[in-house]
């Protein structure tokens, strides 16, 4: 078995440009419904985990940042790529803590292990994305939570794609992901049960 990571929305253009794959997983479930209009989802799609947001800051949080209101200290803040579902979800965020970031105090991430990368490099002070690829750089960021009533609730969704070469292999994958043994392999990588 090949596996091919990136951010969803690049991986939905090269689905789109005649990628060959068997299953797609994404972030959302937007994405799956743009395949499916491309005519290229062969059956229904499945939620197989869930995520949420936090904050990754400088080690040791220099900037005393605590909360999502707490980014107007930051000089530079990173996100994902707006079109991504990172960036999405992180706009949400932002958004329900009434806070307005200048697009120049901002950098931008092409997927979530980027945006990390950019605290972790000290590109940048802070970084709103997903807690699993926070959990993923623990030891050179800080996490700060971020209360369920200003977060998102990210759905992983997984489908099947019409182009399959091996369209038996891809169902069998699709039925472990979704199956209770592979809900136990994404809660262990900090996911969210869906």
């Amino acid at each position: 078995m090949v596996f091919n990571f990136g951010s969803t929305t690049a991986l939905v253009s090269q689905v789109q440009a005649g990628a060959p794959a068997d299953v797609f997983a994404a972030a959302d479930t937007a994405s799956i419904d743009r395949l499916r209009t491309s005519g290229l989802v062969s059956a229904p799609s499945r939620i197989f985990a869930v995520n949420t947001l936090g904050l990754a800051v400088k080690r040791g949080n220099p900037l005393h940042i605590r909360s999502v209101a707490d980014l107007q200290k930051a000089k530079v803040v990173s996100l994902c790529a707006k079109t991504v579902p990172c960036g999405v979800y992180a706009s949400k965020v932002i958004q329900r803590a009434g806070l307005a970031l200048a697009e120049s105090n901002i950098t931008r991430g092409i997927d979530a292990k980027a945006t990390v990368g950019a605290v972790v490099n000290g590109d940048a002070d802070a970084a709103v994305v997903y807690v699993t690829d926070i959990a993923a750089s623990a030891r050179l960021v800080t996490t700060i939570t971020i209360p369920t009533a200003q977060n998102v609730i990210a759905k992983y969704s997984i489908t099947t794609l019409q182009r399959a070469k091996n369209a038996v292999a891809a169902h069998a994958f699709l039925q472990y992901v979704t199956s209770s043994a592979g809900v136990q392999t994404m809660t262990r990588f900090g996911f969210g049960r869906p």
